[in-house]
């Protein structure tokens, strides 16, 4: 991810061009690994747990 955000987006060498990403293209990118890794090791939000009856007397 890292070399995507530091190489540039177009370079040419004997006309010297070379052109960055947008901020907007960057931004994007942030977010798209940013929610990426949030979803990464998430557990559903229901748990199934097993009961047990007590023995408690009234």
């Amino acid at each position: 991810m890292e070399n995507l955000l530091l190489s540039p987006k177009k370079v040419e060498v004997d006309g010297q061009v070379v052109e960055n990403h947008s901020a907007a293209d960057l931004i994007k990118l942030l977010n798209y690994y940013a929610s990426k890794d949030a979803l990464k090791g998430k557990r559903l939000p229901i748990r199934i747990t097993k009961m047990a009856a007590g023995g408690g007397a009234l």
